[in-house]
């Protein structure tokens, strides 16, 4: 994999609530009436206005520091500003909170099991006062492609990915960039670099024998408009066409303090007539504009100026006789008129001005009279049955009555309807401070109801058509379930322009929470913990699988979505992309959907929904509890930062004692480590007929709790227990399953990481 290294200044982005520009206008300083740069300094390189507090040249003392220094290389015709010298884009536009540069895109084209001309983009910060402004979005154009997009901030590195997927480039028919042949992700908030490459999810024999290129990027959102047939076919253009059209936006900022505290310093940057606006980035900063009436450069003397509105009628229309002000202007109807001036039309005699207002008022009056009328005939019997029927019908009410039927028999009658007022008050009107947490179908708010339940009310964050599909799922799924390792629905609201569902509060938070969180969980997990856990967890998916009306795969087990309550039971949660499994099929056929880290491979590649997908998502779970290792982590090689593929790769390899945590080694029998590591690997194995069921596998935790505890607890048995496990290691070897090809990790990735840090949680595949 080529890299081209592009050293990028990056800048701060502000939100409304400071009056600041949003990132996607462009205001400029170019109209200033005063100066646009220092005394005898350049404002211009070739077509590019330079505003002071930047300026023309590295070390020139024409900008108001090092970081706002712009290089302008005149050799070249037009001449071109970047800057560093050595920057390999060109800065577009400068406005008054953000400066646009040109782009670089990240390619790989394929040929029939070859791959050549590879080019990825490492792009970092050479100077403070910017950061990647949210306007940007990270784009993958390809099919059945993928890119990383590995990045930094002030405070801590993260990374996220996109993956574009489609059976031919010719399937990718949308032109608004849903995943299919093309997808995007927003970047992360106060980013001041990042690196991205492009790998695939095929192997070579999978790919087509015509060549096809894949890309990937950073860009101006609004900018770029995805075109199947241009964009997957034709590189050469599309290459040039995004690196010449799609913008990089930057934001930046003075210094890194706050207003108040700058206007207290000598360096203060604003001049008179200008306001301070606060940065919203972590390491302060601020930006100066002029105030409303006024223009100019508001960094250098005189500062902003007054506009005589009055001259510029485009800008400030007035109809009769107008007048500046300082920072103003009035404008007046003429003598004998009245009105507002300043809308056409607006100046009326008087006579004419009282008959207007006579038959606007005898008119309004007759409408009101008239409205009044039909209402009361009508109101008595229809306003209330109305009112009830259009929430119900815009919550999917209708659907969900046929659905409840059809799946079983059940009907709205079994669950408790809760009013709005009585949810309202709960939340002390769904207040910040009772969120519990925010997911991708709506955010969670802890509430209290009059009969002094604990609840927990899921509230639906939009209302489109998918949204709406995704509650009514939930409520068939949950109206079938009774078990007490599942989170229980209590009931529903349908009074509200969106979704409300009750379910019963679990108190301590998710089990990912306790196995990762050090500081804030339980701590060190005691191995009877993790072992309750895991079979409490295992005996609630069987019960979905084999025990309700219907059998329910889950479609997204993990760790996160494992709930414990105040005695630390388990309880399994978040049913919104589970699939009921009509009688007589063992599987349904659906759009791939999950969680990186616990996505069974089979049925990624296949798109063939089974139960013993849930089986091997938890096979992912019942790893974490051995090893207390997150499912993706960064910090690993290449190879082994997909927890299943390492922990079956250490099992076939006897390193198990490796990997296994110290508490769990110490506290566990050897025959209980052997039989839960060899259950780990059963359910991680790559064909979905040869994993147990999850019956079985709660049977065989149910024996493994059984056996008692480990006898040597002391810190000077490990030793013994560490080599009694490499001794069971070797009597048993599995295949594990990978994505893509077999010399890479889960993800089909090809070298070693460059970050630290890995994100808590994955991204979910959507397509």
């Amino acid at each position: 994999m080529k890299y081209s290294v592009l050293a990028i200044v990056l800048m701060l982005s502000f939100t409304a609530s400071t009056n600041l520009p949003s990132p996607y206008e462009t205001y400029t300083l170019i109209n200033a009436t005063g100066n646009l740069a220092k005394p005898g300094c350049e404002s211009r390189c070739g077509d590019l206005i330079v505003p002071y507090p930047f300026g023309i040249g590295l070390n020139s003392n024409c900008s108001i520091g090092h970081g706002f220094d712009i290089h302008c290389n005149t050799s070249l015709d037009p001449p071109r500003a970047s800057l560093t010298e050595s920057d390999y884009v060109s800065i577009r536009l400068i406005s008054d909170s953000t400066l646009r540069t040109s782009n670089l895109v990240a390619s790989t084209c394929y040929n029939h099991k070859n791959s050549t001309d590879s080019y990825g983009i490492l792009a970092k910060f050479a100077s403070c006062p910017y950061t990647f402004s949210q306007a940007n979005k990270f784009t993958v154009i390809g099919c059945y492609d993928y890119a990383w997009l590995n990045s930094g901030t002030e405070s801590r590195n993260v990374s996220t990915g996109c993956m574009a997927f489609c059976t031919e480039p010719d399937d990718a028919l949308s032109k608004e960039c849903p995943g299919n042949g093309c997808c995007q992700s927003p970047i992360p908030k106060d980013m001041s670099y990042y690196e991205t490459q492009i790998d695939s999810l095929q192997g070579p024999d999978e790919m087509n024998s015509s060549k096809r290129c894949a890309y990937a990027f950073v860009g101006d959102e609004k900018e770029f408009k995805f075109n199947d047939e241009r964009d997957l076919k034709n590189h050469d253009s599309f290459v040039s066409r995004i690196e010449a059209t799609v913008p990089v936006v930057l934001d930046w900022a003075i210094g890194n303090v706050s207003c108040v505290e700058a206007e207290r310093s000598y360096d203060y940057a604003c001049r008179s007539n200008s306001k301070c606006v606060n940065s919203t980035r972590k390491s302060g900063g601020y930006l100066c504009l002029c105030k409303e009436g006024y223009r100019g450069n508001p960094y250098l003397l005189p500062g902003c100026q007054d506009i005589n509105e009055c001259k510029e009628p485009e800008i400030y229309p007035c109809h009769g006789i107008c007048a500046n002000t300082d920072g103003n202007y009035t404008c007046k109807c003429k003598k004998g008129y009245s009105g507002d001036a300043k809308t056409r039309y607006g100046c009326h005699n008087k006579p004419f001005q009282t008959l207007i207002v006579t038959l606007g008022t005898a008119l309004v009056l007759l409408t009101i009279l008239i409205a009044l009328v039909v209402s009361y005939l009508i109101a008595k019997k229809r306003k209330l049955m109305k009112q009830r029927e259009k929430f119900f019908e815009q919550n999917g009410g209708t659907l969900l009555k046929e659905k409840l039927k059809t799946k079983g028999g059940v009907v709205v009658g079994s669950m408790t309807i809760f009013c709005v007022e009585d949810l309202e008050k709960a939340t002390n009107n769904f207040a910040e401070s009772k969120i519990l947490g925010r997911g991708g179908n709506g955010t969670v708010y802890k509430g209290t109801l009059p009969d002094k339940r604990v609840v927990a009310i899921k509230k639906s964050q939009g209302f489109d058509q998918e949204q709406r599909e995704q509650f009514i799922n939930e409520m068939v799924i949950l109206t079938q379930i009774n078990h007490q390792n599942v989170v229980q629905l209590l009931g529903c609201c349908l009074e509200t322009d969106v979704p409300l569902l009750v379910y019963e509060f679990v108190s301590n938070d998710t089990l990912y929470y306790h196995i990762h969180e050090k500081n804030g969980g339980l701590g060190r997990l005691s191995w009877d913990h993790r072992l309750r856990i895991a079979h409490e967890s295992a005996s609630a998916l069987a019960y979905l699988h084999t025990d309700t009306r219907m059998a329910i795969i889950h479609r997204d087990v993990k760790s996160t979505n494992i709930l414990l309550d105040g005695n630390y039971t388990a309880k399994i949660a978040d049913f919104g992309a589970s699939r009921l499994v009509p009688l007589g099929h063992d599987q349904v056929t659906t759009l791939v959907q999950g969680t990186f880290g616990y996505l069974d491979p089979e049925y990624f590649h296949s798109g063939h929904l089974t139960d013993k997908s849930d089986v091997y998502s938890f096979g992912v779970v019942l790893a974490e509890l051995l090893t207390g290792k997150k499912p993706l982590c960064v910090e690993r090689f290449l190879e082994d930062r997909n927890l299943a593929t390492h922990f079956v790769k250490a099992r076939k390899e006897n390193r198990l004692a490796e990997i296994v945590d110290l508490q769990v080694i110490k506290e566990a029998t050897v025959e209980q480590l052997k039989a839960a590591c060899d259950l780990a690997c059963r359910c991680l194995r790559q064909v979905g007929a040869n994993r147990p069921s999850m019956k079985e596998v709660t049977l065989k935790l149910d024996t493994l709790r059984k056996l008692g505890n480990h006898p040597f607890v002391s810190e000077e048995n490990h030793d013994d227990t560490s080599s009694l496990l490499m001794e069971m290691e070797s009597t048993t070897t599995y295949t594990f399953p990978t994505m893509g090809n077999t010399d890479s990790d889960a993800f089909g990735g090809k070298s070693k990481p460059h970050h630290r840090d890995a994100p808590h949680s994955a991204p979910v595949i959507k397509n």
